[in-house]
C-alpha cells in the first residue's frame, strides 16, 4: 500500500494541462469580481494618479486576503488529507487488505495505532509551518497584516469543517469527527484565550465578518473546481473525495503562484523604469 494508489494514472499531463487552464480561468474570474468591487468602493473624489494608485492598492489588498485564503485552506486541508489517507491504510492493514508492508510502513501504523493523539498534533503543526513557508517565502503576501492574516487562517479552519461537514451529509466512507473536533478546538481558543476580553472578542468577530467573502468566494471556487475536476474523471472518488479536493487545491496555488510572480516582475520592472511604485505590493 502506497502514495500511488492515490493518484488518477489516467489524469495524464494534458488533462492536468486543461485543468490547470480552467482553475486558471477559475481564479481570474475571482480577481475581476474583486476587482470590479474595489471600483465600486473607491472613494469617488480621487482623480488622477490618486485615484490609478489607490485603486491599485485596494485591488492588491483583496487580492492577498483571498490568496491567503486559498494558502490557508490548503495548508489545513493537507492535515484532513493526511488523517484520511493514514486512517485508510490502517483500516486496510487491519482487514488484511494492504498487503505487504514494508518496514517503514508497519513502523507508521505501529505510530498510528499507539499514538494517534501526538501523530495529529505533529501533523497540525507541520500544516502550520507548510501555511507559513507558503506565505513568507514562496507567495509572500507583504500587503496585509499579521493581524489579518491570522484571522483569514482562523477562517480556513471554518472554510475545512464546512468542507467536512459537506462530505458527510453527501455520504463518503471516511470519518471525519475527530478532525472538525480539532478545528472547533483550535477556533475556540483564538476565540476565547485566559486574558481575552468581551471586546476583543468582538473585535475577532468583526474581523471575521469583514473577510466572509473571500471564504464564501473560496467555498464557490473549489466546489465549482472539485466538481469539474471528479466529473470529467480527473479526480478519484474511490479514495475518498477530500483526497481530490486537495489536489484542487494544489492547482489554486500553483495558478497564485504563477499570478503572484507575473505581478512581481511587472511591478518590479516598472519600478524601475518609472521609479513609482514599490515592487514589493505585488498581488
Amino acid at each position: 500500500m502506497n502514495i500511488k494508489a492515490y493518484i488518477n494514472p489516467d489524469f495524464t499531463w494534458d488533462k492536468k494541462l486543461i485543468f490547470f487552464i480552467i482553475t486558471a480561468a477559475a481564479i481570474g474570474i475571482s480577481l475581476g469580481l474583486i476587482y470590479i468591487v474595489s471600483m465600486l468602493v473607491l472613494d469617488r473624489d480621487l482623480s488622477g494618479r490618486a485615484k490609478v494608485a489607490a485603486l491599485r492598492d485596494a485591488f492588491v489588498d483583496k487580492s492577498q486576503r483571498l490568496f491567503e485564503m486559498l494558502i490557508a485552506g490548503t495548508s489545513v486541508m493537507s492535515f484532513s488529507c493526511s488523517y484520511v489517507i493514514l486512517n485508510h491504510v490502517y483500516s486496510l492493514v487491519q482487514s488484511g487488505a494492504a498487503g505487504h508492508l514494508n518496514h517503514y510502513e508497519k513502523m507508521m501504523i505501529k505510530m498510528w495505532s499507539e499514538g494517534k493523539d501526538f501523530v495529529l498534533l505533529l501533523l497540525i503543526l507541520l500544516s502550520c509551518i507548510f501555511n507559513t513557508v507558503l506565505d513568507s517565502l514562496i507567495i509572500p503576501l507583504r500587503k496585509i497584516t499579521k493581524e489579518e492574516k491570522a484571522t483569514i487562517r482562523m477562517m480556513a479552519m471554518f472554510y475545512v469543517i464546512i468542507i467536512l461537514m459537506y462530505l458527510n451529509i453527501i455520504g463518503d466512507e471516511s470519518q471525519y469527527s475527530p478532525v472538525m473536533m480539532y478545528y472547533f478546538g483550535l477556533m475556540i481558543g483564538r476565540f476565547i484565550y485566559f486574558d481575552a476580553s468581551f471586546k476583543d472578542f468582538l473585535v475577532a468577530l468583526k474581523n471575521m465578518f469583514f473577510n466572509s467573502p473571500y471564504l464564501l468566494l473560496t467555498i464557490v471556487l473549489t466546489f465549482l473546481l472539485a466538481t469539474l475536476g471528479f466529473k470529467m474523471g480527473f479526480l478519484l472518488e474511490r479514495n475518498y473525495y477530500i483526497v481530490g479536493i486537495f489536489y484542487t487545491h494544489l492547482f489554486m496555488l500553483a495558478v497564485i503562484f504563477i499570478i503572484h510572480t507575473v505581478w512581481f516582475i511587472r511591478n518590479l520592472l516598472f519600478h524601475k523604469h518609472y521609479n513609482t511604485e514599490d515592487p514589493s505590493s505585488s498581488i
